[in-house]
Order: C-alpha cells, then sequence, then structure tokens
C-alpha cells in the first residue's frame, strides 16, 4: 500500500470512530492531553531500549493522536489537518533558507543559529521562549542552555565549564555546613544545572543517561530482592553491610 493510501486510510479510520465509537465521540483536546503524554514516553522508553518494533507501534499510536486532535480542530472549526500539515511544510521551508534559499552554512550549528534567528524574526520575543513549560526539568534545562548557546551566551570548552561544577559544588558544602535549608536547595539546583550544562559539552543527553542509570538501578536492585529471596530473607532483614556487599556481586556480573 503506498504512503497516501496508508495515510488516508488511518484519517478515514478515525472518521469512522469518531462518528460511531461512543468512547472515541466523547473524546475533547483536554481528556486527550494525559493519554498523549503517555503515549509519548512509551516512545521515549522504546527509543531507550532500543526496541525497534517498539518505536514503530508507538509512532502509530503518536500518528494517531495527531490525526485526532486535528479531527476535533476541525469539528470545532479552529483548523483542518490539512492546515496542520500545510503550515509545518512551510514553516520547515522558511527556516530552512539553506535548503530552500541561498543561505550558506558550514555545520549544523550554524544551521540552529539560523532557526533561531529566524524565530526571532517571526515575532518571538526572547529565544527562550519556545521551551515549553511542562518539559521534565532536565530536557529543559537543557533546551534552555542550547537555546541561549545560539546567541553566543556559552562556554569555550568544557574544562571552563567543569570549574563551574566545581564551584557549585563548593557553595553547596557551604550552604549545608551552615545549614540553610533554602539556600541548600537553591545550591543543590545550580549544581544540577551545571551538571547538565557538562553533559552537553560531552555530547551527552543528560535525560537519556539518567533513565539509563534508572532502569540499571532496577535491575540489580530486583536482583537483590531475588537473591535475598533465595536465601530465604529479605533485604529489610539485612544489614547494610550485607547489602552492599550482594550489590557489589551482582554489580560485577551485570
Amino acid at each position: 500500500m503506498s504512503l497516501e493510501k496508508s495515510f488516508t486510510r488511518l484519517v478515514s479510520i478515525m472518521d469512522d470512530l469518531r462518528e460511531k465509537c461512543p468512547w472515541d465521540k466523547k473524546q475533547t483536546i483536554e481528556t486527550l492531553r494525559p493519554l498523549t503524554i503517555e503515549e509519548t514516553y512509551e516512545l521515549t522508553d522504546a527509543i531507550t531500549d532500543h526496541d525497534w518494533q517498539g518505536i514503530k507501534e508507538e509512532l502509530g499510536d503518536i500518528l494517531l493522536h495527531i490525526i485526532f486532535y486535528a479531527k476535533i480542530g476541525t469539528e470545532q472549526e479552529k483548523f483542518t489537518l490539512e492546515e496542520v500539515m500545510n503550515g509545518i511544510s512551510e514553516k520547515l521551508i522558511r527556516r530552512h533558507p539553506h535548503i530552500y534559499g541561498d543561505v550558506k552554512v558550514n555545520n549544523d550549528e550554524d544551521v540552529k543559529k539560523n532557526w533561531e534567528q529566524i524565530k526571532m524574526e517571526e515575532g518571538k520575543k526572547s529565544v527562550l521562549s519556545g521551551v515549553p513549560k511542562s518539559l521534565p526539568a532536565v530536557v529543559k534545562a537543557t533546551r534552555i542552555q542550547e537555546k541561549a548557546k545560539q546567541v553566543g551566551f556559552e562556554w569555550e570548552n568544557k574544562e571552563d565549564v567543569w570549574k563551574k561544577v566545581e564551584e557549585e559544588i563548593q557553595e553547596l558544602h557551604e550552604a549545608v555546613a551552615e545549614n540553610d535549608t533554602k539556600n541548600i536547595e537553591e545550591e543543590f539546583g545550580d549544581v544540577l544545572f551545571s551538571l547538565i550544562n557538562y553533559a552537553r559539552f560531552l555530547r551527552i543527553d543528560a535525560e537519556g543517561v539518567l533513565e539509563k542509570t534508572n532502569k540499571k538501578f532496577i535491575s540489580r536492585f530486583t536482583l537483590m530482592e531475588e537473591e535475598a529471596s533465595r536465601r530465604e530473607t529479605s533485604l529489610a532483614e539485612m544489614s547494610l553491610a550485607d547489602m552492599d556487599e550482594m550489590w557489589n556481586e551482582i554489580k560485577r556480573k551485570r
């Protein structure tokens, strides 16, 4: 089946569901919102696991949501699916003058700078205005830093960034020594923000690697629970030293 026929088929199915299915008929943009967030996180899980079959399935779910929102937009006489697709096509052409115009670029960084400059010309009041408020904090911090970079607000090298990390850690130690709760929270946040900045300079996805660490911890901790059960005990009944020894044994194997 061709791409055009496949897309038209999905749109037609959405039309049928909206007309005939009691559940689909009840949905609004508000009721779909949490489901869309859930589907997006399911996609990110599949990407983290390099589960290509899962990625394919989750992309289908998200595509369905896009068509669902467009269907509701049409019903409310706000916009049509065609307008959605034409809108993004026009935006891509407008923001890629090095492809569809005569602008010259040397690398991907030039592309990013042009992108932000064009957004400002389109009426954005701040280079940071495009960062969604509801983004997870680690992702948001990364995006804020990336956008600030496009106007030159950036460290020159990773060594300087690490010095900033060490500076923030020292300030956190001082706040802890003073037992200043408010200052501890602020300095801890600064440490995290600086580490995320350092991750960017190492070309590491801070959110992605943290999730991998979460998964690794869950896997090892679960194995600890299983091992404790085989020993006819539980983690709660073990000493910290015994649990630490068990953890290191599992760590060496995995």
